[in-house]
């Protein structure tokens, strides 16, 4: 058995582990990055954001071709159809292009790329196995373990992967649904259930919870809710469901309580959860909570001191974006002694139409921590580019410290709304004060000028609402 040696072992290769793994090499380290799929990009790019946004994009010019168009003068001869296979070729396309180039990037930075099942040995070597070939093993002085997260199963889902699926399922069904059952309505449910809506579906959502898209900020999830009924939407909160499962040619779901629901297919988004079992954790006792995120400490230090992690394995937040900037952080703390992550200024978006985005604290948690705060609000309704995009759903609201002004959380609805927080997020990372972005030239005709008036609103010097 053959054994490489290397200055730093990454332990998956989504966005939280290559990005770690070529930060590293750009240190000096000799690196090698470990995945046990053919391609890097981990669940984000192969069978998450990236092919869920390009099927939310066509559908969303599905829906405008079909349904709004005519508001700018044009008109559409004929039927306007969709081409399932067309879309999920595009789909497909766009993923094999971005795998392909992140495997040229790690090429370009020097870092080992490992196809393979790593896994961690009780004398600190990882063992990597792949199908058909011979076990390998490697030797970092320093393992990190990137190794994202898994969709949760609720007990009495008789998961098959076709009829009664989770998000991956959804990204590839070979015909639109007639009737579509979302288990959880959190931010993949809604964006998924949102694009086979666009399609021709008729979607419920199913959420155990009182509301669903649990943890934004109240106000703004209560308006999306609208809109999405809007849109031909079905929600149901408070209903927990007992079990589902495959009946022939469709699907049969029991809500606790005795109620039965059928549909063509069931979506299962109840969440993730960290991908840490049968990694080898406990052959170095390296500690994990109830769900199996793994204990680490303020430098991303497991129980073993060699031994890293990151992102999803670790819990909080299970954005790519954060998996990112920890991956960074962790290794120029272990090159440097100097790393840190703003947890505090660490955005969030849901890609449906409107989009939702949020960064910082609710509207709620500050006031669970008794924090005093103004409020500005302003609607795209009053914003010059939203009425010649012809789309004027949504609000900018943003909450700032009463006796400071420092801007403590920013959200967001609306058109282009997750392109719009990267300036909230900005302005939090350098601790700018609503008065701070009231001031700031913003272009005209832009989406941005919502971000300043309602930075106006705060102090109540809005000029244009």
């Amino acid at each position: 058995m053959s054994e490489q040696i290397f200055d730093l072992v990454v332990l998956g290769g989504g966005p939280g582990g290559y990005v770690a793994a070529i930060r590293a090499s750009q240190l000096g380290l000799k690196t090698a990055v470990i995945d046990e799929n053919p391609v890097f990009g981990g669940t984000c790019l192969r069978v998450g954001c990236i092919p869920s946004k390009a099927l939310l994009e066509s559908s969303h010019l599905y829906d405008e071709a079909r349904s709004h168009l005519g508001a700018h003068g044009i008109s559409v001869n004929g039927t306007v159809s969709v081409d399932l296979a067309a879309m999920m070729k595009r789909k497909t396309q766009i993923v094999g292009t971005l795998t392909g180039g992140i495997g040229m990037l790690l090429k370009r930075a020097k870092v080992t790329a490992i196809n393979g099942r790593g896994t961690l040995q009780a004398n600190g070597s990882i063992a990597v196995s792949s199908s058909g070939g011979p076990v390998s093993t490697v030797r970092g002085k320093n393992t990190l373990i990137a190794t994202g997260s898994l969709p949760m199963m609720l007990p009495g889902i008789e998961f098959d992967g076709v009829y009664v699926g989770d998000s991956t399922s959804a990204l590839a069904y070979d015909k639109v649904p007639e009737r579509l059952i979302v288990i959880g309505g959190g931010y993949i449910g809604l964006e998924l259930g949102s694009v086979w809506s666009r399609l021709g579906s008729k979607v419920t959502i199913l959420e155990a919870m009182p509301a669903v898209l649990g943890g934004l900020d109240g106000e703004i999830a209560k308006l999306a809710v609208r809109i999405f009924q809007k849109q031909g939407l079905e929600f149901r909160t408070g209903t927990f469901v007992e079990s589902a499962r495959r009946t022939g040619d469709g699907c049969q779901v029991v809500i606790k309580g005795g109620e039965t629901l059928t549909a063509d297919r069931v979506l299962m988004c109840a969440g993730r959860v960290p991908n840490t079992r049968n990694i080898g954790l406990e052959n170095l006792n390296i500690q994990t909570d109830r769900r199996g995120a793994i204990t680490v400490n303020e430098h991303f230090q497991t129980s073993t001191p060699s031994v890293f992690a990151i992102g999803d394995a670790i819990g909080g937040a299970m954005l790519a974006h954060k998996a990112s900037e920890e991956g960074v952080a962790c290794v120029e703390m272990i090159v440097t002694g100097h790393g840190h992550v703003n947890y505090d200024a660490i955005p969030a978006i849901v890609y449906t139409s409107p989009e939702i985005a949020s960064v910082g604290k609710t509207e709620e948690q500050l006031q669970q921590a008794g924090i005093e705060y103004n409020k500005g609000v302003c609607p795209y309704g009053a914003n010059g580019r939203a009425r010649t995009l012809g789309d004027t759903e949504g609000r900018v609201k943003i909450l700032a410290a009463k006796t400071t002004d420092r801007i403590l959380g920013v959200h967001a609805i609306g058109i282009r709304a997750g392109d719009l927080i990267s300036e909230a997020a900005v302005a939090m990372n350098f601790g700018a004060s609503s008065e701070d972005l009231a001031r700031c030239c913003h272009a005209h005709p832009t989406l941005s000028e919502i971000m300043q008036e309602a930075a106006l609103a705060v102090s109540g010097r809005a000029i244009h609402t």
